[in-house]
């Protein structure tokens, strides 16, 4: 093989376990890609992620929409994240790394613009917010394929770490957008482009603290600000990144690869607009279906559309990736999956307006003595000031996670994990009672924030723990698949968050949210010690 097959943007030859050919010329071409993918993955998860942000500051500007409609839009762009990482997790060996990794970055592009717009006009009504969020859901969708693609760049011995600085890294997303848009909300900053400010009716706040009502505000640049580093990174993927021939034989030219990866993302719209028009409440939809009933609904109706709408070459490629479900190990790996990501992008989505519900208000009882949740708390912590810490701990401690697991093993160090959230989720949601039921919720806030940061720090270690097993369990044309698939579904974290804790919160319960999770965590230790740790097990892991 001529040193030819290892230069341009396909190369032919590639070895990664092999360690003369590693050292040599692998490791050089893996990290330049990786180190180009990860900004391109944080800004997927901002765009993905900003509707969490925005809601807050739509609430803030007095949009005449309620809390419950709110919430939908972080619950529309949560489940829209997840459905577009089915087909996502399939697309770097139909269409190849490089050509995926370019498009769906560029693609960003649309949602950022379309949010800037609306976000400026008060008065149009909720559907074309909700589209907006749905569109947002293409950011979330660039995980799966991102994840996918790194995974073939790496020898198993450096998965743990590879993937872990890609994922981490890359959820930086979050914090950064959870940053940045409370920042360039303050300025007008594209000039007469940019559109008029809007007046504040409540106070609002950044992360150096309260921002006053009054005060003018661009909440179009929510998503405008994305436009400034999406045109440079969509060039720099373009003339950066690398296509694996070994990985994706089959991938025709650059136009064939794009129009697959558009083709298979505008079927993901598909699934997911259906079951949302049978989930929403009127008038948006029809309110028929139980969201448990749902998800699993719009993971069928996806899975379903790409394999009957697979031709041609496609079709052998998808029915390819299509082994993994008759894996054990794939569903025992979703599941633990849920426990990490899902919590992580959940909270992520859920936890700036529940902490504006939750201390925004003071929770006094009527004269009938029935508790009311409408008074302004004058001591509200400024939400935007502090939102950002959890995603923050989270996303730093990831790599961490992926390198101890490379050290002592991903299964053990998930299972600590697991106990920790299994507690810090009980704790948390005695913390959420009191504070729902306090004149004065403020003085609940430290220890919220304080367990809160705990859960985001462990399902950080876990996002990272977890990769490391799948990197152990399967092999090199699986594990890309399986990576994807299990970040799908645990994406589906970012819709049920948002809805669980919006719905107790409305009932009045907000701990039932917490006290449901930490069951979960609570099975999701039984799952991992049965199939990775117990004496039997037929993966030791260690």
């Amino acid at each position: 093989m001529t040193n030819k097959s290892h230069t341009g943007a396909d190369i032919a030859d590639w070895r990664p376990e092999d360690n003369d050919f590693w050292e040599s010329t692998g490791k050089k071409i893996a990290y330049r890609n990786l180190w180009i993918s990860i900004p391109a993955l944080l800004c997927g998860f901002a765009v993905w992620g900003m509707w969490g942000i925005i809601t807050v500051q739509m609430l803030n500007l007095g949009f005449p929409f309620s809390q419950a409609e709110l919430f939908t839009l972080t619950a529309i762009a949560g489940i829209a994240g997840a459905t577009m990482r089915i087909p996502a997790s399939f697309l770097i060996r139909l269409a190849g790394g490089r050509n995926t990794i370019f498009l769906t970055t560029a693609m960003l592009l649309a949602p950022a613009i379309g949010t800037g717009i609306v976000l400026q006009h008060k008065d149009w009504p909720l559907w074309a917010f909700q589209l907006m969020a749905l569109w947002s859901g293409v950011g979330g969708g660039n995980f799966a394929s991102s994840m996918s693609n790194i995974s073939t760049f790496f020898p198993k011995r450096l998965q743990g770490t590879g993937l872990g600085l890609n994922a981490g890294l890359g959820n930086f997303g979050v914090t950064t957008m959870q940053v940045v848009i409370p920042l360039v909300m303050t300025m007008g900053l594209l000039g007469s482009f940019g559109g008029e400010p809007m007046t504040l009716v409540k106070d609002s706040g950044w992360i150096f603290g309260k921002i006053p009502a009054g005060t003018s505000t661009w909440i179009q640049n929510a998503g405008f600000a994305w436009v400034l580093s999406l045109v440079p990174l969509a060039i720099l993927c373009w003339f950066g990144m690398n296509n694996l021939k070994t990985i994706s034989p089959s991938t025709g030219n650059p136009i064939v690869a794009f129009a697959k990866i558009t083709y298979l993302y505008t079927l993901a719209f598909v699934p997911s607009i259906f079951m949302l028009y049978l989930y929403l409440p009127p008038p948006t939809g029809l309110g028929l279906l139980n969201m448990w009933v749902a998800i699993p609904l719009d993971i069928v109706l996806a899975l379903l559309v790409m394999k009957m709408a697979a031709f041609g070459p496609m079709k052998e490629g998808v029915a390819k990736q299509f082994e993994i479900f008759r894996n054990k190990h794939t569903w025992a790996m979703t599941i633990l999956y849920i426990v990490t990501f899902g919590s992580f992008i959940g909270f992520s989505m859920a936890l700036p307006l529940s902490m504006k519900v939750i201390f925004g208000v003071s929770h006094v009882p009527d004269a009938a003595g029935v508790m009311q949740h409408t008074a302004s708390n004058p001591n509200a912590p400024a939400v935007l000031a502090f939102a950002w810490i959890g995603p923050f701990v989270g996303a730093l401690i990831r790599p961490v996670g992926g390198w101890v697991s490379d050290k002592v093993g991903g299964s053990i160090v998930t299972q600590w994990v697991s106990a920790a959230m299994v507690v810090a989720s009980v704790a948390v949601g005695y913390v959420m009672m009191q504070a729902y039921h306090s004149a004065t919720p403020e003085q609940y806030f430290l220890p919220f924030m304080l367990l809160f940061i705990v859960l985001f720090a462990a399902s950080g270690i876990g996002n990272g723990s977890t990769f490391r097993t799948i990197g152990v369990i399967f092999d090199r044309q699986q594990a890309g698949p399986v990576l994807g698939w299990t970040s799908a579904v645990a994406a589906y974290g970012a819709f049920i968050a948002p809805v669980v804790i919006g719905q107790q919160i409305k009932a009045g319960t907000p701990q039932a949210a917490m006290y449901g999770f930490a069951v979960f965590y609570a099975l999701c230790l039984i799952l991992n010690w049965w199939f990775y740790l117990r004496r039997g097990a037929e993966i030791k892991n260690p």
